[in-house]
Protein backbone atom coordinates (compact mmCIF):
# COMPACT_ATOMS: atom_id res chain seq x y z
CA UNK A 1 0.00 0.00 0.00
CA UNK A 2 2.51 2.77 1.27
CA UNK A 3 6.18 3.03 0.03
CA UNK A 4 8.93 3.77 2.31
CA UNK A 5 12.07 5.43 1.15
CA UNK A 6 14.79 8.10 2.18
CA UNK A 7 14.25 12.07 0.72
CA UNK A 8 17.09 12.27 -1.26
CA UNK A 9 16.36 14.79 -3.40
CA UNK A 10 16.44 18.43 -2.86
CA UNK A 11 13.59 19.80 -0.75
CA UNK A 12 11.12 22.64 -1.49
CA UNK A 13 13.88 25.55 -0.40
CA UNK A 14 16.09 26.09 -3.46
CA UNK A 15 19.46 26.39 -2.38
CA UNK A 16 19.31 25.73 1.08
CA UNK A 17 21.26 22.89 2.51
CA UNK A 18 18.28 23.16 5.37
CA UNK A 19 16.51 21.94 2.43
CA UNK A 20 17.70 18.44 2.81
CA UNK A 21 16.48 16.11 5.23
CA UNK A 22 19.04 13.37 7.00
CA UNK A 23 19.68 10.80 4.32
CA UNK A 24 18.16 8.50 7.27
CA UNK A 25 14.44 10.58 7.56
CA UNK A 26 11.93 7.60 6.25
CA UNK A 27 9.39 9.82 4.54
CA UNK A 28 6.11 7.34 3.61
CA UNK A 29 4.21 8.57 0.60
CA UNK A 30 1.40 6.60 -0.24
CA UNK A 31 1.99 7.08 -3.78
CA UNK A 32 5.66 6.43 -5.25
CA UNK A 33 6.45 8.78 -7.96
CA UNK A 34 3.62 8.53 -10.71
CA UNK A 35 3.37 10.93 -13.87
CA UNK A 36 0.26 11.66 -13.86
CA UNK A 37 -0.46 13.04 -10.67
CA UNK A 38 2.79 14.31 -9.86
CA UNK A 39 3.39 14.01 -6.44
CA UNK A 40 6.64 13.05 -6.60
CA UNK A 41 9.37 14.51 -4.15
CA UNK A 42 11.42 15.67 -7.17
CA UNK A 43 8.59 18.45 -7.78
CA UNK A 44 11.31 21.45 -6.99
CA UNK A 45 9.51 24.86 -6.03
CA UNK A 46 12.33 27.26 -6.38
CA UNK A 47 9.88 30.12 -5.42
CA UNK A 48 11.82 31.66 -2.20
CA UNK A 49 10.72 33.34 1.29
CA UNK A 50 11.02 36.79 1.29
CA UNK A 51 7.53 37.46 2.54
CA UNK A 52 8.28 38.90 6.72
CA UNK A 53 5.95 38.42 9.18
CA UNK A 54 4.79 41.97 9.22
CA UNK A 55 3.75 41.45 4.91
CA UNK A 56 1.93 38.54 6.00
CA UNK A 57 -0.13 39.95 9.09
CA UNK A 58 -0.55 43.28 7.01
CA UNK A 59 -2.48 41.37 4.29
CA UNK A 60 -3.97 39.10 6.47
CA UNK A 61 -5.75 41.84 8.32
CA UNK A 62 -6.26 44.03 5.41
CA UNK A 63 -6.06 42.30 2.22
CA UNK A 64 -9.72 41.98 1.45
CA UNK A 65 -10.63 45.90 2.46
CA UNK A 66 -11.50 47.07 -0.83
CA UNK A 67 -13.85 48.97 -3.24
CA UNK A 68 -16.41 46.11 -2.17
CA UNK A 69 -16.64 47.20 1.37
CA UNK A 70 -15.86 51.03 0.49
CA UNK A 71 -18.28 51.30 -2.34
CA UNK A 72 -20.33 48.26 -2.32
CA UNK A 73 -21.75 48.29 1.17
CA UNK A 74 -24.16 51.52 -0.05
CA UNK A 75 -25.75 49.45 -2.99
CA UNK A 76 -26.03 46.57 -0.08
CA UNK A 77 -28.03 48.89 2.51
CA UNK A 78 -29.70 50.36 -0.63
CA UNK A 79 -31.41 47.09 -1.85
CA UNK A 80 -31.90 45.40 1.99
CA UNK A 81 -31.85 48.66 4.50
CA UNK A 82 -29.92 48.65 7.13
CA UNK A 83 -30.81 45.25 8.70
CA UNK A 84 -30.87 43.26 6.13
CA UNK A 85 -27.45 43.97 4.64
CA UNK A 86 -26.38 43.76 8.63
CA UNK A 87 -27.39 40.19 8.69
CA UNK A 88 -26.38 39.70 5.45
CA UNK A 89 -22.95 40.11 5.74
CA UNK A 90 -22.84 38.09 9.25
CA UNK A 91 -24.12 35.40 7.56
CA UNK A 92 -21.35 35.82 5.02
CA UNK A 93 -18.97 36.40 7.48
CA UNK A 94 -19.65 33.14 8.86
CA UNK A 95 -18.93 31.32 5.79
CA UNK A 96 -15.62 33.50 5.32
CA UNK A 97 -14.21 32.78 7.98
CA UNK A 98 -15.09 28.89 8.00
CA UNK A 99 -12.94 28.83 4.70
CA UNK A 100 -10.64 30.90 6.16
CA UNK A 101 -10.07 28.03 8.80
CA UNK A 102 -10.06 25.28 6.59
CA UNK A 103 -7.18 26.38 4.09
CA UNK A 104 -5.34 28.07 6.99
CA UNK A 105 -5.17 24.85 8.81
CA UNK A 106 -4.02 23.13 5.16
CA UNK A 107 -1.73 25.79 4.55
CA UNK A 108 0.01 25.66 7.87
CA UNK A 109 0.76 21.55 7.60
CA UNK A 110 1.86 21.89 3.92
CA UNK A 111 3.28 25.52 3.14
CA UNK A 112 4.10 25.01 -0.60
CA UNK A 113 2.90 26.19 -4.10
CA UNK A 114 -0.06 25.35 -5.54
CA UNK A 115 -2.09 26.10 -2.53
CA UNK A 116 -5.68 24.80 -2.30
CA UNK A 117 -6.00 23.53 -6.04
CA UNK A 118 -2.99 21.58 -5.09
CA UNK A 119 -4.52 20.41 -1.60
CA UNK A 120 -7.89 19.47 -3.51
CA UNK A 121 -5.63 16.59 -5.75
CA UNK A 122 -3.62 15.98 -3.69
CA UNK A 123 -6.55 14.97 -0.40
CA UNK A 124 -9.73 14.93 -2.92
CA UNK A 125 -9.04 14.32 -6.28
CA UNK A 126 -6.33 15.55 -8.80
CA UNK A 127 -8.84 16.63 -11.56
CA UNK A 128 -10.90 18.22 -8.47
CA UNK A 129 -7.60 20.04 -8.12
CA UNK A 130 -7.08 20.60 -12.36
CA UNK A 131 -10.71 22.37 -12.29
CA UNK A 132 -10.27 24.41 -9.06
CA UNK A 133 -6.71 25.82 -10.52
CA UNK A 134 -7.94 26.61 -13.59
CA UNK A 135 -11.29 28.32 -12.60
CA UNK A 136 -9.17 30.36 -9.86
CA UNK A 137 -6.74 31.63 -12.05
CA UNK A 138 -9.07 32.62 -14.54
CA UNK A 139 -11.06 34.51 -11.85
CA UNK A 140 -8.31 36.25 -10.70
CA UNK A 141 -6.94 37.00 -13.68
CA UNK A 142 -9.76 38.62 -15.36
CA UNK A 143 -10.36 40.67 -11.88
CA UNK A 144 -7.31 42.22 -13.06
CA UNK A 145 -8.70 44.49 -15.75
CA UNK A 146 -11.75 44.85 -13.40
CA UNK A 147 -9.72 47.00 -10.89
CA UNK A 148 -7.61 48.51 -12.95
CA UNK A 149 -10.80 49.95 -15.21
CA UNK A 150 -12.23 50.60 -10.92
CA UNK A 151 -9.27 52.78 -10.02
CA UNK A 152 -9.44 54.42 -13.30
CA UNK A 153 -13.03 54.88 -13.23
CA UNK A 154 -12.25 56.57 -9.62
CA UNK A 155 -10.09 59.35 -11.23
CA UNK A 156 -12.72 60.71 -12.60
CA UNK A 157 -14.07 62.46 -9.08
CA UNK A 158 -11.45 64.80 -9.86
CA UNK A 159 -10.85 64.39 -13.57
CA UNK A 160 -13.84 63.47 -15.83
CA UNK A 161 -11.48 64.32 -19.46
CA UNK A 162 -12.42 61.16 -21.24
CA UNK A 163 -9.35 61.87 -23.51
CA UNK A 164 -7.21 60.99 -20.18
CA UNK A 165 -9.22 57.17 -19.86
CA UNK A 166 -6.71 55.80 -21.63
CA UNK A 167 -3.47 57.56 -20.23
CA UNK A 168 -4.76 56.64 -16.52
CA UNK A 169 -5.36 52.94 -17.67
CA UNK A 170 -1.64 52.67 -18.75
CA UNK A 171 0.10 54.04 -16.14
CA UNK A 172 -2.06 51.97 -13.50
CA UNK A 173 -1.55 48.77 -15.60
CA UNK A 174 1.92 49.35 -16.25
CA UNK A 175 2.77 50.08 -12.37
CA UNK A 176 0.97 47.03 -11.12
CA UNK A 177 3.07 45.17 -13.57
CA UNK A 178 5.87 46.51 -12.66
CA UNK A 179 4.84 45.98 -8.88
CA UNK A 180 4.97 42.18 -9.15
CA UNK A 181 7.94 41.60 -12.09
CA UNK A 182 10.37 43.28 -9.66
CA UNK A 183 9.64 40.31 -6.86
CA UNK A 184 7.35 39.22 -4.06
CA UNK A 185 9.47 41.60 -1.21
CA UNK A 186 8.67 44.46 -3.76
CA UNK A 187 4.84 43.05 -3.48
CA UNK A 188 4.66 42.58 0.01
CA UNK A 189 5.95 46.28 0.97
CA UNK A 190 3.47 47.42 -1.45
CA UNK A 191 0.93 45.80 -0.14
CA UNK A 192 1.93 46.59 3.23
CA UNK A 193 1.97 50.58 2.67
CA UNK A 194 -1.52 50.07 0.89
CA UNK A 195 -2.75 47.86 3.76
CA UNK A 196 -2.06 50.54 6.05
CA UNK A 197 -3.68 52.87 4.20
CA UNK A 198 -7.36 50.58 4.49
CA UNK A 199 -6.64 50.15 7.50
CA UNK A 200 -6.35 54.02 8.56
CA UNK A 201 -8.68 54.75 6.00
CA UNK A 202 -11.82 52.42 7.12
CA UNK A 203 -11.25 53.04 10.89
CA UNK A 204 -11.77 56.89 10.01
CA UNK A 205 -14.98 56.30 8.13
CA UNK A 206 -16.12 54.32 11.24
CA UNK A 207 -15.32 56.88 13.85
CA UNK A 208 -16.82 60.05 11.58
CA UNK A 209 -19.72 57.79 10.79
CA UNK A 210 -20.27 57.22 14.35
CA UNK A 211 -19.40 61.14 15.32
CA UNK A 212 -22.07 61.83 12.82
CA UNK A 213 -24.80 59.53 14.10
CA UNK A 214 -23.81 60.76 17.98
CA UNK A 215 -24.74 64.58 16.68
CA UNK A 216 -21.12 65.31 16.36
CA UNK A 217 -21.52 67.03 13.07
CA UNK A 218 -21.23 70.54 12.21
CA UNK A 219 -25.28 70.10 12.05
CA UNK A 220 -25.45 68.88 15.25
CA UNK A 221 -27.99 66.46 14.46
CA UNK A 222 -28.13 63.48 16.80
CA UNK A 223 -29.55 60.17 14.32
CA UNK A 224 -29.10 57.09 16.46
CA UNK A 225 -31.12 54.54 14.85
CA UNK A 226 -33.57 57.37 13.15
CA UNK A 227 -32.98 55.47 9.54
CA UNK A 228 -33.83 52.11 11.05
CA UNK A 229 -37.47 53.46 11.78
CA UNK A 230 -37.86 55.70 8.84
CA UNK A 231 -37.90 54.50 6.28
CA UNK A 232 -37.33 51.22 7.84
CA UNK A 233 -34.74 48.99 8.63
CA UNK A 234 -35.88 46.20 5.95
CA UNK A 235 -35.97 47.03 2.06
CA UNK A 236 -37.83 45.11 -0.50
CA UNK A 237 -36.38 43.56 -3.96
CA UNK A 238 -38.18 43.22 -7.12
CA UNK A 239 -41.36 42.80 -5.55
CA UNK A 240 -43.29 44.74 -3.07
CA UNK A 241 -45.92 42.90 -2.27
CA UNK A 242 -46.32 41.03 -0.14
CA UNK A 243 -43.53 42.23 1.83
CA UNK A 244 -41.88 39.48 3.26
CA UNK A 245 -41.22 37.82 -0.20
CA UNK A 246 -39.66 41.42 -1.13
CA UNK A 247 -37.81 41.50 2.24
CA UNK A 248 -36.73 37.73 1.52
CA UNK A 249 -35.34 38.46 -1.99
CA UNK A 250 -33.58 41.66 -0.93
CA UNK A 251 -31.70 39.48 1.64
CA UNK A 252 -30.54 36.84 -1.01
CA UNK A 253 -29.37 39.73 -3.31
CA UNK A 254 -27.20 41.41 -0.35
CA UNK A 255 -26.11 37.81 0.14
CA UNK A 256 -24.85 37.35 -3.16
CA UNK A 257 -23.25 40.55 -3.16
CA UNK A 258 -21.96 40.46 0.42
CA UNK A 259 -20.03 37.50 -0.83
CA UNK A 260 -18.05 39.06 -3.16
CA UNK A 261 -16.76 41.99 -0.56
CA UNK A 262 -15.17 39.17 1.71
CA UNK A 263 -13.80 37.35 -1.61
CA UNK A 264 -10.25 37.56 -1.44
CA UNK A 265 -9.03 36.13 2.03
CA UNK A 266 -7.33 33.22 0.51
CA UNK A 267 -4.33 35.37 -0.81
CA UNK A 268 -2.68 34.97 2.65
CA UNK A 269 -2.53 30.99 1.81
CA UNK A 270 -1.38 31.79 -1.95
CA UNK A 271 1.54 33.59 -0.91
CA UNK A 272 2.40 30.52 2.13
CA UNK A 273 5.17 29.49 -0.06
CA UNK A 274 7.18 32.85 0.04
CA UNK A 275 6.43 33.57 3.75
CA UNK A 276 9.12 33.39 6.60
CA UNK A 277 8.10 30.98 9.27
CA UNK A 278 4.63 29.96 7.07
CA UNK A 279 3.14 28.47 9.52
CA UNK A 280 3.22 30.31 12.32
CA UNK A 281 2.73 33.65 9.78
CA UNK A 282 -0.04 31.83 8.25
CA UNK A 283 -1.66 30.80 12.02
CA UNK A 284 -1.24 33.90 13.88
CA UNK A 285 -2.97 35.28 10.73
CA UNK A 286 -6.27 33.12 10.99
CA UNK A 287 -6.66 33.31 14.71
CA UNK A 288 -6.79 37.13 13.89
CA UNK A 289 -9.55 37.14 11.28
CA UNK A 290 -12.30 36.88 13.48
CA UNK A 291 -11.93 39.88 14.92
CA UNK A 292 -11.31 41.47 11.31
CA UNK A 293 -14.32 40.36 10.08
CA UNK A 294 -16.08 41.68 13.23
CA UNK A 295 -14.61 44.84 13.36
CA UNK A 296 -14.20 46.44 9.64
CA UNK A 297 -16.87 44.62 8.31
CA UNK A 298 -19.87 44.03 10.68
CA UNK A 299 -19.29 47.19 12.66
CA UNK A 300 -18.48 48.96 9.33
CA UNK A 301 -22.07 47.92 7.62
CA UNK A 302 -23.74 48.36 11.30
CA UNK A 303 -22.10 52.41 11.12
CA UNK A 304 -23.16 52.78 7.51
CA UNK A 305 -27.11 51.89 8.42
CA UNK A 306 -27.45 54.35 11.13
CA UNK A 307 -26.01 57.56 8.96
CA UNK A 308 -28.29 57.14 5.37
CA UNK A 309 -31.00 55.89 4.67
CA UNK A 310 -31.43 53.04 2.47
CA UNK A 311 -34.01 55.19 -0.05
CA UNK A 312 -31.02 57.85 -0.22
CA UNK A 313 -31.05 59.05 -3.67
CA UNK A 314 -27.24 59.65 -3.74
CA UNK A 315 -27.11 55.95 -3.02
CA UNK A 316 -28.19 55.01 -6.92
CA UNK A 317 -25.70 56.89 -8.29
CA UNK A 318 -23.55 55.11 -10.64
CA UNK A 319 -20.58 57.35 -9.95
CA UNK A 320 -18.47 54.36 -8.71
CA UNK A 321 -15.83 57.03 -6.81
CA UNK A 322 -16.17 58.06 -3.29
CA UNK A 323 -19.24 60.12 -4.54
CA UNK A 324 -21.19 57.09 -4.30
CA UNK A 325 -19.77 56.10 -0.82
CA UNK A 326 -22.29 56.41 2.36
CA UNK A 327 -20.00 57.47 4.56
CA UNK A 328 -19.24 60.59 1.91
CA UNK A 329 -22.84 60.79 1.09
CA UNK A 330 -23.28 60.94 5.01
CA UNK A 331 -20.45 63.59 5.42
CA UNK A 332 -21.93 65.83 2.75
CA UNK A 333 -25.25 65.96 4.54
CA UNK A 334 -23.62 66.62 7.63
CA UNK A 335 -21.81 69.48 6.08
CA UNK A 336 -18.34 68.03 6.85
CA UNK A 337 -16.04 69.32 3.85
CA UNK A 338 -12.53 67.86 2.54
CA UNK A 339 -12.75 64.26 3.89
CA UNK A 340 -14.39 63.31 0.40
CA UNK A 341 -11.73 63.69 -1.41
CA UNK A 342 -9.66 61.94 1.35
CA UNK A 343 -12.04 58.81 1.35
CA UNK A 344 -11.46 59.23 -2.70
CA UNK A 345 -7.71 58.70 -2.52
CA UNK A 346 -8.04 56.02 -0.12
CA UNK A 347 -10.84 54.64 -2.44
CA UNK A 348 -8.02 54.33 -5.63
CA UNK A 349 -5.32 52.69 -3.35
CA UNK A 350 -7.66 49.76 -2.48
CA UNK A 351 -8.70 49.47 -5.74
CA UNK A 352 -4.96 49.50 -6.88
CA UNK A 353 -4.15 46.95 -4.36
CA UNK A 354 -6.61 45.06 -5.18
CA UNK A 355 -5.23 44.70 -9.15
CA UNK A 356 -2.29 43.95 -7.55
CA UNK A 357 -3.28 41.24 -5.17
CA UNK A 358 -5.20 39.63 -8.04
CA UNK A 359 -2.27 39.33 -10.55
CA UNK A 360 -0.42 37.76 -7.75
CA UNK A 361 -2.48 35.21 -7.01
CA UNK A 362 -3.14 34.48 -10.58
CA UNK A 363 0.21 34.15 -11.16
CA UNK A 364 0.87 31.92 -8.45
CA UNK A 365 -1.92 29.60 -8.77
CA UNK A 366 -0.58 29.40 -12.47
CA UNK A 367 2.99 28.54 -11.25
CA UNK A 368 1.63 25.80 -8.78
CA UNK A 369 -0.47 24.00 -11.79
CA UNK A 370 2.70 24.04 -14.08
CA UNK A 371 5.06 22.54 -10.84
CA UNK A 372 2.87 19.64 -10.99
CA UNK A 373 1.65 18.66 -14.76
CA UNK A 374 -1.67 20.57 -14.79
CA UNK A 375 -0.58 23.26 -17.16
CA UNK A 376 2.22 23.99 -19.40
CA UNK A 377 5.61 23.52 -18.03
CA UNK A 378 7.16 26.93 -19.11
CA UNK A 379 5.44 28.83 -16.26
CA UNK A 380 6.98 27.03 -13.83
CA UNK A 381 9.87 28.79 -14.80
CA UNK A 382 11.74 31.01 -12.13
CA UNK A 383 14.60 33.66 -11.88
CA UNK A 384 17.64 32.58 -9.64
CA UNK A 385 15.43 35.14 -7.19
CA UNK A 386 12.54 32.85 -7.14
CA UNK A 387 10.23 35.19 -9.22
CA UNK A 388 8.01 32.91 -11.75
CA UNK A 389 8.95 35.22 -14.18
CA UNK A 390 6.94 33.64 -17.43
CA UNK A 391 3.60 32.96 -15.00
CA UNK A 392 3.95 36.86 -14.10
CA UNK A 393 4.31 38.02 -17.60
CA UNK A 394 1.27 36.40 -19.07
CA UNK A 395 -1.20 37.21 -16.48
CA UNK A 396 -0.26 40.73 -16.67
CA UNK A 397 -0.96 40.60 -19.95
CA UNK A 398 -4.69 40.55 -18.37
CA UNK A 399 -4.76 43.91 -17.10
CA UNK A 400 -4.34 45.84 -20.65
CA UNK A 401 -7.29 44.06 -21.27
CA UNK A 402 -8.65 47.07 -19.20
CA UNK A 403 -8.56 48.89 -22.43
CA UNK A 404 -11.68 47.56 -23.56
CA UNK A 405 -12.92 49.66 -21.53
CA UNK A 406 -11.90 53.23 -23.65
CA UNK A 407 -14.08 51.53 -26.52
CA UNK A 408 -17.74 51.90 -25.68
CA UNK A 409 -18.78 48.55 -28.54
CA UNK A 410 -15.98 46.33 -26.81
CA UNK A 411 -16.72 47.74 -23.63
CA UNK A 412 -19.62 45.41 -23.40
CA UNK A 413 -17.46 42.42 -24.49
CA UNK A 414 -15.37 43.09 -21.61
CA UNK A 415 -18.15 43.31 -19.14
CA UNK A 416 -19.91 39.55 -20.87
CA UNK A 417 -16.27 37.98 -19.81
CA UNK A 418 -16.23 39.71 -16.53
CA UNK A 419 -19.65 38.90 -15.14
CA UNK A 420 -18.59 35.05 -15.79
CA UNK A 421 -16.12 35.42 -13.47
CA UNK A 422 -18.71 36.36 -10.49
CA UNK A 423 -19.51 32.59 -9.13
CA UNK A 424 -15.80 32.01 -9.80
CA UNK A 425 -14.41 32.80 -5.99
CA UNK A 426 -18.07 30.88 -4.29
CA UNK A 427 -16.54 27.94 -6.24
CA UNK A 428 -13.07 28.30 -5.21
CA UNK A 429 -14.60 28.70 -1.13
CA UNK A 430 -16.41 25.37 -1.84
CA UNK A 431 -13.67 23.41 -2.89
CA UNK A 432 -11.00 24.50 -0.29
CA UNK A 433 -13.88 23.43 2.44
CA UNK A 434 -14.09 20.19 0.40
CA UNK A 435 -10.17 19.85 0.10
CA UNK A 436 -10.35 20.15 3.73
CA UNK A 437 -12.89 17.35 4.37
CA UNK A 438 -10.91 15.16 2.37
CA UNK A 439 -7.89 16.51 4.49
CA UNK A 440 -9.32 15.97 7.67
CA UNK A 441 -10.92 12.27 6.82
CA UNK A 442 -7.10 11.35 5.87
CA UNK A 443 -5.80 12.74 9.18
CA UNK A 444 -8.04 10.41 11.14
CA UNK A 445 -7.77 7.16 8.83
CA UNK A 446 -3.97 7.45 9.31
CA UNK A 447 -3.57 8.40 12.86
CA UNK A 448 -2.63 11.86 13.04
CA UNK A 449 -3.35 13.77 16.02
CA UNK A 450 -4.19 17.52 14.40
CA UNK A 451 -4.02 19.06 18.40
CA UNK A 452 -0.16 18.72 17.44
CA UNK A 453 -0.23 20.78 14.58
CA UNK A 454 0.98 24.94 14.95
CA UNK A 455 -2.33 25.35 14.10
CA UNK A 456 -6.11 23.53 14.14
CA UNK A 457 -9.41 24.63 14.90
CA UNK A 458 -11.61 22.72 17.58
CA UNK A 459 -14.79 23.32 15.13
CA UNK A 460 -13.78 21.25 12.22
CA UNK A 461 -14.72 19.88 10.08
CA UNK A 462 -18.42 21.34 11.15
CA UNK A 463 -16.78 24.65 9.94
CA UNK A 464 -15.86 23.12 6.20
CA UNK A 465 -19.42 21.28 6.16
CA UNK A 466 -21.44 24.99 6.88
CA UNK A 467 -19.00 26.53 4.27
CA UNK A 468 -19.70 23.52 1.54
CA UNK A 469 -23.57 23.71 1.89
CA UNK A 470 -23.77 27.27 1.68
CA UNK A 471 -21.34 28.30 -0.76
CA UNK A 472 -23.30 25.59 -3.50
CA UNK A 473 -26.39 26.81 -2.48
CA UNK A 474 -25.70 30.65 -3.00
CA UNK A 475 -23.84 29.36 -6.40
CA UNK A 476 -27.18 27.77 -7.37
CA UNK A 477 -28.83 30.78 -6.58
CA UNK A 478 -26.85 33.55 -7.31
CA UNK A 479 -28.43 34.39 -10.56
CA UNK A 480 -31.92 34.50 -9.18
CA UNK A 481 -33.20 37.72 -10.25
CA UNK A 482 -32.73 37.19 -13.91
CA UNK A 483 -35.97 34.86 -14.02
CA UNK A 484 -37.77 38.01 -13.03
CA UNK A 485 -36.77 40.21 -15.88
CA UNK A 486 -35.38 36.73 -18.26
CA UNK A 487 -32.87 37.83 -20.66
CA UNK A 488 -30.28 35.44 -22.36
CA UNK A 489 -27.59 37.07 -21.71
CA UNK A 490 -28.03 37.41 -17.58
CA UNK A 491 -28.65 33.54 -17.47
CA UNK A 492 -25.44 32.68 -19.10
CA UNK A 493 -23.34 35.15 -17.06
CA UNK A 494 -25.03 33.97 -14.15
CA UNK A 495 -24.89 30.37 -14.78
CA UNK A 496 -21.97 29.73 -17.54
CA UNK A 497 -19.19 28.96 -15.12
CA UNK A 498 -20.70 26.15 -13.12
CA UNK A 499 -20.95 24.32 -16.84
CA UNK A 500 -17.35 25.50 -17.58
CA UNK A 501 -16.28 23.85 -14.68
CA UNK A 502 -17.88 20.92 -14.80
CA UNK A 503 -16.05 20.26 -17.83
CA UNK A 504 -12.51 21.27 -16.55
CA UNK A 505 -13.24 18.77 -14.01
CA UNK A 506 -14.68 15.84 -15.65
CA UNK A 507 -12.62 16.44 -18.86
CA UNK A 508 -9.47 15.63 -16.63
CA UNK A 509 -10.75 13.48 -14.86
CA UNK A 510 -11.39 11.30 -18.00
CA UNK A 511 -8.32 12.09 -20.20
CA UNK A 512 -6.28 11.03 -16.31
CA UNK A 513 -8.62 8.80 -15.22
CA UNK A 514 -7.82 9.74 -12.17
CA UNK A 515 -9.75 8.47 -9.30
CA UNK A 516 -10.40 10.05 -5.63
CA UNK A 517 -7.94 9.46 -3.09
CA UNK A 518 -8.99 6.74 -0.15
CA UNK A 519 -8.42 8.31 3.10
CA UNK A 520 -5.62 5.56 4.11
CA UNK A 521 -4.24 6.58 0.70
CA UNK A 522 -3.77 10.16 0.91
CA UNK A 523 0.24 11.36 0.88
CA UNK A 524 0.76 13.71 3.85
CA UNK A 525 4.62 13.53 3.42
CA UNK A 526 5.97 13.84 -0.35
CA UNK A 527 7.61 17.48 -1.10
CA UNK A 528 6.02 18.98 2.06
CA UNK A 529 8.83 20.71 4.11
CA UNK A 530 9.77 19.57 7.61
CA UNK A 531 8.70 21.76 10.77
CA UNK A 532 12.34 22.82 11.18
CA UNK A 533 12.76 23.59 7.25
CA UNK A 534 10.33 26.32 7.48
CA UNK A 535 10.41 27.84 11.09
CA UNK A 536 13.08 29.51 12.48
CA UNK A 537 13.18 29.71 16.71
CA UNK A 538 10.79 32.32 17.83
CA UNK A 539 12.55 34.45 19.91
CA UNK A 540 10.28 36.65 22.64
CA UNK A 541 10.39 40.55 22.23
CA UNK A 542 12.17 41.72 25.08
CA UNK A 543 11.62 45.74 24.34
CA UNK A 544 8.37 48.03 24.49
CA UNK A 545 9.00 48.62 20.99
CA UNK A 546 8.87 44.51 20.14
CA UNK A 547 6.20 43.89 22.24
CA UNK A 548 4.43 46.35 20.65
CA UNK A 549 5.53 45.29 16.94
CA UNK A 550 4.59 41.51 18.04
CA UNK A 551 1.34 42.45 19.04
CA UNK A 552 0.05 44.75 16.13
CA UNK A 553 1.73 41.96 13.56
Amino acid sequence: MSVQKPFDERSLEKGSEKGRLPSDTIVEAAHPADDRFHFDERDLDQVQRRLKQRHVQMIAIAGTIGTGLFLGSGKALQRAGPLGALLAYIFIGSIAYATLCSVGEMTSFAPISGSFPHYAARWVDPALGFALGWNYFYTQAMTIPVEVTAAQIILTFWDDNPQHVAIYTAVISVCICLINLFGVRWFGESEFFFSFIKLALISLLIITGLVIDLGGGPDHDRIGFRYWKNPGALNTFLVDSPKSTGRFLALIGVLIQAAFSFQGMELVAIAASETENPRRNIAKAVRRVFYRILFFYILGILITGMVIPYNDPALLSDSNNAAQSPYVIAMTRAGIKGLPHVVNAGVFTSAFSAGNSFLFCASRVLYGLALRGQAPSIFARCTKAGLPWISVLFCSSFAFLSFMNVNSGSANVFNWFVNLTTVGGLIAWCGINSAYLGFWRGLRAQGYDRKTFIYYSSLQPYLSIWGIFWTSLIVLINGFDVFFDFTAAGFLTAYLNIPLFVILLFGWKFWKRTKMWHPTQMDFTTGIPSVEETESPEIPPTTIKGKIFEAIF
